[in-house]
Parts: structure tokens; sequence; C-alpha cells
């Protein structure tokens, strides 16, 4: 039995490692994506007071902290009697929705230009010490120079609604604590070419119709890389609408059949359940009506253009329609077409911001709403990555006692595993020699998700606590192990 191993997967975020066993007839005869680094959120926020929570959270990551930001403050609307979603003032509720979008337009740029397009445009078995961004800037400056921009673009729409570009306060429970003054939404609005919101709406339709040409000339390459029919899970909006900030529960099969039709959110425990798998810190969600065996399923852009009916701006839809109708209207199953679906979401965020920053609500002081407090909340949100769940439970003392974190990318750890299995066995069977594209080919199909490595961790029972110690010699002496 050979064993390959890749370690770390790189340019995701966070840490991670894939095990690959090949027998003795060099057929891949298993594989796994392990995630080896442990993080503690979900009992560490135990005892601490509930409204520090959308602040604790989203130290979780750098990248996507906003999405746990809101997430967290939305499951404390419901605590401090504001309902959920539309609850909250109109203020309120547009200013998050501001900055989610924001959000999305930044981590979206980010994760296709700086991450996934090196492997596109430079080529998967192009020399790595310049299949990276510095490479992709090297040479194509233009496209690199709009990438950082469009970044900076979403990160600045953070800024002015969360009061920090990383791990602001913008949210708390019951609303938000400031509005967009004129000034502020002018520097968004009409801001100095490029950093405004028509220039960088452009970008986001350019950027669609660059991976539409690349899938145009490479479309072997990006249909076979890796398929497989899975569920498709996310919100949407109560009319069926793409909805990256509220809306009800819907799960559709391979063939588009709806297997969890829109339902409440707050109830997401009866139909959710988490497989713990030695092998891994991250936890395997399934439906429980389905089973475990079949009841996985994939969050994300892609799943996200699955389980909607429509994108309500007009430029996305129309490429919705156009990406829809490669598959006849039926969902999307095809891995590197993620890419696809998170471009025409970047649009899409891109048009939802311009819409926000002309809305006169965001100029008022209306800001905070609160009602009777509960002792139980649960709030969901569309992270770039998928679907992403925040329920928090507490005492008398206004102390947290119970909270439980599914995040974007633990939803995709089952479709992820078969992902990889799926290229490691295209690219390696029968190999006598494992190249260095082959290893990057599985890399691929792990980043078409997106995964934030270091939010998706967790224990089940108690950590194994492994003491050695070592004499000078290096030899060891003493050994204790929990």
């Amino acid at each position: 039995m050979q064993k390959v191993t890749i370690e770390p997967v790189t340019r995701v975020e966070g840490h991670g490692k894939v095990t690959i066993h090949l027998d003795d007839n060099l057929n891949v005869a298993q594989t796994r994506l392990h995630i080896v680094e442990f993080r503690g959120f979900e009992r560490f926020v135990q005892g601490r007071p509930y409204w520090e929570a959308p602040v604790l959270v989203q130290r979780l990551c750098g990248i996507c902290p906003v999405s746990h930001h809101l997430a967290a403050a939305k499951a404390l609307d419901v605590i401090v009697g504001a309902g959920t979603g539309h609850g909250l003032t109109a203020t309120g509720e547009k200013m998050r929705r501001l900055m989610h979008y924001g959000q999305m337009f930044q981590s979206h740029s980010l994760h296709f230009f700086h991450l996934s397009a090196p492997d596109f445009l430079l080529g998967y078995d192009s020399d790595p010490a310049t299949r990276n961004v510095v490479g992709l800037a090297v040479k194509f400056p233009e496209l690199a120079t709009k990438a950082v921009l469009m970044r900076k673009f979403g990160q600045e729409v953070i800024h002015f609604t969360a009061g920090k570009k990383i791990h602001g306060t913008g949210a708390i429970p019951g609303g938000i604590n400031k509005n967009l003054p004129i000034e502020e939404r002018d520097i968004l609005l009409k801001g100095a070419d490029p950093l405004n919101i028509d220039t960088m709406i452009q970008w986001a339709y350019d950027a669609v119709q660059l991976f539409k040409d690349y899938y145009m000339n490479n479309k072997e390459f990006v249909d076979n890389f890796a398929h497989f029919p899975s569920n498709h899970f996310s919100l949407v909006r109560k009319d069926g609408a793409l909805d990256f900030y509220h809306g009800v529960l819907r799960a559709v099969d391979a063939e588009g059949k709806r297997i969890l039709d829109d339902v409440d959110y707050q109830d997401y425990n009866h139909y959710i359940e988490e497989e713990v798998r030695s092998w891994s810190y991250m936890k395997f969600p399934y439906l429980k009506h389905i089973g475990k065996e079949n009841g996985w399923y994939r969050v994300g852009p892609l799943a996200r253009l699955n389980t909607c009916d429509f994108i309500p701006s007009k430029l996305a839809q129309q490429e919705f329609e156009l990406y829809k109708a490669h598959t006849n209207g039926k969902p999307n199953n095809y891995c590197l077409h993620t890419h696809w679906a998170r471009l025409i979401e970047l649009l899409h965020a891109g048009e939802v911001i311009k819409e926000l920053l002309l809305d006169p609500d965001l100029q008022k002081d209306d800001l905070v709403i609160k009602g009777t407090k509960l002792h139980k909340g649960v709030g969901l949100i569309e992270a770039p990555r998928g679907t992403l769940f925040h329920h928090y439970e507490i005492n008398d003392n206004d102390q947290i006692t119970l909270a439980n974190l599914i995040v974007s990318t633990t939803n995709n750890n089952e479709p992820m595993n078969r992902s990889v299995n799926y290229v490691a066995k295209k690219m390696m069977t029968g190999q006598s020699q494992i190249t260095e594209p082959m290893k990057n080919a599985v890399e691929i199909a792990i980043r078409a998700y997106d995964p934030c490595l270091s939010c998706a961790t967790h224990a089940m029972g108690q950590m194994p606590l492994d003491i050695k110690l070592f004499n000078v010699n290096g030899e060891i002496v003493d050994h204790y192990r929990s």
C-alpha cells in the first residue's frame, strides 16, 4: 500500500491535509481530507454575556468575520425579542444587508482572483513557484490590479457599516449601532474612478465573461474535472429569490426535487444532524429524514443557484438564465462550475450594494428594536462559502449556556471529500509516479468550495492530552496521555 500525503492544502483559509492510499495495483483505495487544527469557540463563549457574541465569534476568521458577526447578531435578535429577519427597523436591516453584501463582494473577489484564478489562467500544471497571485500579477497586471481594488471596495463597504474593515462592531442585538452618513455613502456611490459602485459592477460583469470565455476554451477540462450527483441546500427568500441575508431553508436533490420545502430555520435541528468521524475535527452534517448515507448536501454558490428560482437584480438574473440553460434548468453538479456561480453572485452583490446605497433609509436614526426576552435564538445567513448556522441559549443571568455553530465549510465536508476522491482516482490511478500537478489537481477540487478550515473545526467529547518528556539525547523519559 502506497500513501500520498498533501500537506498543507494551499490557497485556502486554515490548515488541512489530504491522504491518498493506493493499493499494490496502483488503484486509489482511500482518500481523506483531514482538518488538523482545533478551535474551541463553542466552548469558550459559554459563560460570557450574550451581547458579546457578535464580536467574539468573528475572531474565528479574518476573511469572513462579517458572516459570523451577522449570524450571531441575528440569533441574538431573537433572544432580545426583535424577531427574525424583517423584525428590525428598516435602517437596521438595510445597514446589515449592506455590510453583508460588501462582505460577499470582497470575499468572492479574493477567492476567485487570488486563490483560484492562478490554476485557470496560469495552468494547474504550471510551475508552483509562480502559480500564485504574484505570478498572476506578472502575467496579467491589469486583471490583478482590478482584483485588489475590488476587494478593497468591498472592505470599504464593511468599514463604513461595521466600523472597521476586519472584526467590526456594527451589528448589535436588535439592530445596528450606526447609520450611513451621506458623505460616507457618496464615497462608495460616486468615488473617484475606479473606486465607485458603477465601476465595481462593470468589473464584476467582466469577471463573469472572463470565466465564460475560459470555459468555452476549456470545456472538456471544466466539465470532466469532478462531477457527481448531490443534494443542494441554502436559504432562499420566501418568494424563491436568491437572498444572502435572510430567508427559509430549502434543499433539492440532484434532479431538482425539493427535499426540504421552505422551512423556518429556527427549527434547523429538526432537520439537520451532524456525524463525527475519528480522522477529522470537522463534522459531517446530513438531513435527518434522508439519513447519513444519502442525506449529505452541498452549500455555497453552486447550491444557492440550484435552490433559488431567480436572482432579484437585472444583470445577475440575465447571467443566471444563461448559466441554468447549460444544464437545461436542472441542478448543476459540476464542481468547477462553482466558480461560474460565484462570479454571478459577485455581480449580484454589486447590484444590491448600489440599490442599498440609493436607499434613504440608511441615513435614518431608528437603529435598534427590542421586545420580550427569550432564552434561545438561531441565526442563519448565507456566508460566501454557504449556509452558516449560529445557535445560542442563555440563562437568567444573561450568560451563554450553549453555542452551536455549523459553518459553511462543515456543511461541505462530505462533498469536498467526494471531490478529492473523484479527482484522485481520475488523476492517480495506475500512475507509478505521483507528480506535483496531480496533487495540485486534488487541491483545485478542494479550492472550488472556498473552504475556511479554521472556521469549521470542532471536537466531540474530551480532547486527548498527550505529553512527552524528552532528555537531552532526545529520548522519551516519560509519557502521559489522558
